[in-house]
């Protein structure tokens, strides 16, 4: 069947018309014009992954930092929780966990740039949505340009730009943005505001950015002042009940934004005349879900290819700067009270005390989920060819096919000459047919004939320059270049045809193999092999099934390749020409663990109590048991069904969870050597897990 595409049309581009922008002290710049971000003159297009430093120790930011970027994030993007910095009133703290400013020079050290989201309100499934008990009791509205709230958010603000003062990019460090509050929708001038506060007090960056959803008329918001950026879930775990949602219209290749699910269950919607001018604007996101937290009603389990479908889609919609939320879980603190989002807080969704691992593609204790591996493939591709790619805009298909058709979704990026091909063939919760004899037409070009089947997803060449070369198709995606070396990965399925401008068309092996075309090198890895290649200080290594990252070697403190997974690994290492295999043997005394029913050996403190009993109209019934341990190494895995669980080790709450029917994976490090227990409450039907 023959696929085709709409016509390109040229979009209007305009530049210098926001007050965003800056340069550091060696002249380069960050620019924003209506298409895409440019840096140094050139388009521009990141990674950006978030993580909590306040829900993390300090002592793992490091490990876990170099762990992101190996997994393609560039840019990482951090929730500072005002609630977490002055629980009471006047005890402004940046000690320890709270330590922002180590955690930014941490993170420059792994190669990351910085996104501060300094609220003041935050949300993050956070107690009052990060803002303090006692300002909540003050006589004032909050989130208002209230005077008397405004002198308090100043304080913050300068508190915490005095914490960081040195380390913006206008002074040759690592902050490039700094976003404004979080879900207010409705109230430009208090977002202007808290853009003259964040100047006026030390916070400045070249990006300062909202969140723009809303209804389809987008948040309201300073035009001009401001960047608006957006998001995508595949799932919506805040919806009221447990009955069936409508399928995620994410998966297919709409043009528009705005994400109206997003905080549906606590902002609320406005039509008053008012329209978001998007055309101003780059298509840009801070919150595209690889993973969810579950509420205590609804259970989410994001499949490795619900994410990378979804990424890929908002990719082939034009999106320029790819931002995740979560890309590392975390563990709240604790104090005097919970810190975690509540019914009993006011919110109309219960989540865990503890449990911030949102089941993304690297959990809260640092372990890689397969959404690591998948995304990586876009970030390998977006590092490598962003100059080529952010000046493409959106070209529909002939054909738009919506979510609940079980047809093939596709559309193409192009600047009319040259462009990329996005095809997914995968739907969240539904299950897509296989495609036979896709044939694909774009910009004078005949793709072959190729089966797509379900769960496939692809990014097709069409007319790039490999060199001094034209590329006319590929049937297999582009991931990166080694100086003349390009690297592709095999689509499932499909084999790989590739055919060069005045060169007849041939076939590569998937292997670890050299294909020489001219003056250039072609590679085309198994898909298998493709998932586990990372980019590590400009080498390229590929994992044989292990996730490879910068470590530290704790004696000699220097950069060591290591692998997330513990043990021994093999990996193989580009040489430029070739690769060659290793082997590295590492101490490793995997666990031994025994989980053993006993009786309830102490009552279950007050502020972890009601999660065991959770909106039951009934008592729920308590399972005990002992958890031992040979080793303070590795995982343990526990595998029981049960409604909420919670870890106890020497009498403290160290972990929880709601079951969601995968097994539970905790260091065995929070358990070893101490008087360690579970308590697990009753599973009833009251409750969705999908």
């Amino acid at each position: 069947m023959k696929y085709t595409f709409s016509e390109y049309k040229a979009p209007e581009i305009l530049r210098d018309h926001l007050n965003l922008g800056g340069a550091n002290p060696s002249g380069e710049e960050i620019k924003v014009n209506s298409l895409y971000l440019e840096r140094g003159g050139k388009p521009w297009m990141s990674v950006m992954g978030e993580y909590h430093f306040s829900r993390d120790d300090e002592d793992n930011w490091a490990a876990e930092l170099s762990k992101m970027y190996a997994g393609g994030i560039r840019i990482v993007a951090t929730y500072l929780f005002w609630i977490h910095h002055e629980k009471t009133e006047g005890s402004l703290s940046f000690a320890g966990n709270l330590n922002i400013r180590k955690f930014v020079e941490t993170a420059k050290a792994a190669g990351l740039e910085v996104v501060l989201r300094v609220g003041p309100w935050a949300h993050g499934e956070c107690r009052n949505g990060g803002l303090p008990d006692w300002i909540l009791h003050k006589p004032y509205k909050v989130r208002s340009n209230d005077p008397e709230y405004l002198k308090e958010v100043t304080r913050w603000f300068k508190a915490i730009a005095d914490e960081v003062k040195g380390l913006f990019f206008k002074d040759g460090g690592n902050i490039v943005a700094v976003q404004l509050e979080n879900e207010l929708t409705d109230d430009a001038e208090h977002l202007a505001k808290l853009k003259e506060i964040a100047l006026e007090t030390g916070l400045i960056a070249p990006l300062y950015t909202v969140t723009g959803w809303n209804s389809a008329f987008g948040a309201k918001i300073p035009v001009n002042e401001v960047l608006p950026v957006f998001g995508a879930y595949p799932d919506a775990p805040w919806a009221e009940g447990t009955g069936k949602l409508p399928l995620s219209n994410h998966y297919s290749f709409y043009k528009m934004r705005n994400d109206t699910a997003i905080g549906a269950d606590i902002i609320g919607k406005n039509n008053d005349g008012w329209q978001l001018p998007y055309e101003r604007y780059p298509f840009v996101t801070c919150e595209i879900g690889p993973g969810m937290m579950s509420t205590h009603h609804r259970r989410v389990v994001v499949s490795p290819m619900d994410a990378y479908a979804m990424s890929l889609v908002k990719l082939g919609c034009g999106n320029n700067l790819v931002g995740y939320y979560m890309y590392h879980g975390g563990t709240n603190p604790t104090g005097k009270t919970s810190m975690n989002e509540s019914k009993a807080t006011g919110y109309p969704n219960d989540y865990p005390v503890l449990n911030y691992d949102f089941g993304t593609c690297l959990s809260q204790y640092g372990e890689a989920r397969g959404q690591y591996r998948y995304l990586n493939l876009l970030h390998l591709f977006i590092h490598d060819f962003c100059e080529i790619l952010a000046p493409m805009s959106h070209v529909e298909a002939s054909e738009f096919v919506k979510e609940t058709e079980d047809k093939l979704r596709y559309c193409m990026r192009s600047d009319g000459k040259s462009g990329f091909i996005f095809v997914n063939n995968h739907q969240r919760l539904y299950k897509l047919s296989d495609r036979k004899d896709v044939e694909f037409e774009a910009l004078g070009v005949n793709l072959p004939s190729m089966d797509i089947d379900s769960d496939v997803t692809a990014i097709l060449p069409v007319n790039i320059t490999l060199g001094e070369y034209t590329l006319e198709y590929a049937t297999a995606q582009l991931l990166c270049r080694d100086g003349n070396t390009f690297f592709f990965t095999e689509i499932p399925g499909v084999a790989p045809r590739f055919r060069f401008k005045g060169s007849d068309e041939f076939e590569v092996v998937p292997g670890f193999y050299v294909k020489k075309h001219g003056s250039i090198n072609i590679v085309v890895l198994e898909f298998k092999d493709a998932l586990c290649l990372r980019k590590l200080d400009g080498k390229l290594y590929a994992g044989e099934d292990c996730d490879l990252y910068l470590g530290k070697d704790e004696l000699t403190g220097k950069k060591v390749l290591s692998s997330i997974e513990p043990g021994d690994f093999r990996y193989r290492e580009w040489s430029g020409a070739e690769f060659y295999e290793h082997d590295k043997e590492v101490d490793y005394n995997p666990p031994k663990w025994d989980i053993i029913e006993c009786e309830a050996p102490f009552s279950v403190p007050e502020m972890f109590a009601w999660e065991l009993d959770i909106e039951s109209d009934t008592p729920r019934k308590q399972t005990w048991k002992e958890i031992t341990t040979s080793s303070k190494e590795g995982f343990i895995e526990i595998d029981y069904k049960y409604d909420t669980a919670i870890i106890f080790a020497d009498g403290k709450p160290v972990a929880d969870k709601f079951y969601d029917g995968t097994p539970w994976r905790v260091p065995a490090l929070l358990v070893a050597d101490k008087k360690s227990y579970i308590v697990m409450s009753e599973l009833k039907n009251d409750i969705s897990i999908t």
